[in-house]
């Protein structure tokens, strides 16, 4: 086993080969790339990756593409040209990963399924992300994010008092059911081929990925056969101890004083009556008297009655006041930089990765569509 330098990155060293676009696969890679990681992403001529194209742009491509794609390598290459696996074979002599995020059967189609790609590099981690799986009765069927949580059952889990399902504010489907699972199982993948030496083949399903962010439902109606359901349940709307509350002048408190000690403090400084402490009698009871003293002031007020206290208790904000907060600037998040061809730069997206495993690149761009083309005619140049 060759040596590896501890003052580099975890990931130095470690080949990438990227077909994926749009989110899940580009942000998968990008946790990749930022832990060290070559990311070369294979784009299709002449547009490349779609997300390339969408609003507003900074510089040459869109805001969102470059944000996804920092630090990474392109090359533009038409995967149906007969002589395509031909210029791909040496990167792929070479890779360590393969990320792809086609429908079932589309890479067997273009010759670079994971049997043809194993007889080229029998050490290859090659990951296949989709919607519902490789098999079973909806593999083939197109999803997006919002299709996904329809059909397991968490965005029944959230809806208005008239019943109607809430469109949620992040794409959870993607990242916490795609990108966050994609990142967990190539890493293990590399753990296991650095103890056996074999490569493997990764079926990751972002439908699959999100009954775990449901174990509390899912325990509950296994166990009392009453599923959760929207505004019933403890963390669906039900509690008094896990709620959001208007405030006098029209913003919001969340309020999550879930254990006991915390409850009792919030009791006491919102002044809750004694009848009304003991929660499990009439939930509805108790949450109707607490949503009656929280609109009786202002934010600020709130604001400054919970300050220092242990209540779980935060005052909604908006996403530019978040930016700004002192905390999370102390924090550093937003310290990376991004830059595009022009030279102009906004904040890199924070990815969750340790600050100690990052790359020594505070300032880094995002590439042109087939930027590195040259990596195809000079694959032994690394």
């Amino acid at each position: 086993m060759k040596e590896i330098n501890p003052s580099l990155p975890p990931l130095s060293g470690i080949r990438v080969l990227d077909f994926s676009t749009l989110l899940p696969g580009p942000l998968a890679s990008l946790i990749l790339a930022e832990a060290g990681a070559e990311v070369i992403k294979v784009e299709r001529p002449p547009q490349g990756d779609e997300l390339r194209s969408y609003l507003p742009r900074f510089g040459e491509d869109s805001v969102h593409f470059a944000l996804l794609n920092r630090g990474k390598r392109s090359i533009s290459l038409d995967l149906k040209d007969p002589e395509a696996l031909d210029s791909l074979k040496p990167l792929l002599q070479t890779a360590d990963i393969l990320l792809e995020q086609f429908r079932p059967g589309v890479m067997d189609r273009l010759g670079l399924g994971y049997e043809a790609v194993k007889k080229i590099n029998p050490k290859i981690i090659y990951c296949s992300l989709t919607g519902y799986g490789q098999k079973g009765p909806q593999a083939h069927m197109a999803g997006h994010d919002l299709n996904y949580l329809a059909e397991t059952g968490l965005l029944s889990l959230g809806a208005t008092p008239n019943g109607a399902p809430v469109i949620p504010p992040a794409l959870i489907a993607d990242i916490g059911g795609g990108s966050y699972p994609v990142v967990i199982n190539i890493l293990l993948a590399l753990l296991r081929r650095n103890r056996t030496g074999e490569g493997c083949y990764l079926d990751m399903a972002m439908s699959d990925n999100l009954f775990t962010f449901m174990f509390w439902a899912i325990g509950s109606g296994f166990t009392t056969h009453q599923w959760p359901q929207s505004g019933k349940g403890l963390f669906t709307g039900g509690s008094p101890r896990y709620q959001i509350y208007q405030t006098k002048d029209g913003q919001f408190l969340a309020a999550a004083p879930l254990e006991n000690k915390f409850w009792n403090n919030f009791c006491e400084l919102i002044g809750l009556a004694e009848e009304f402490r003991d929660d499990s009698k009439s939930p509805e009871r108790t949450l109707t008297e607490v949503a009656q003293i929280i609109q009786s002031r202002t934010a600020q007020e709130w604001e400054k009655i919970f300050s220092g206290q242990d209540v779980c208790c935060s005052i909604v904000t908006t996403l530019p006041k978040a930016l700004e907060s002192e905390h999370f600037r102390a924090r550093g998040l937003f310290d990376r930089q991004l830059l595009n061809h022009a030279g102009e730069a906004i904040p890199a997206l924070p990815v969750p990765v340790a600050s100690n495993f990052l790359k020594k690149e505070p300032v880094a761009t995002y590439p042109g569509l087939g930027a590195d083309n040259s990596l195809i005619q000079e694959p032994s140049s690394q």
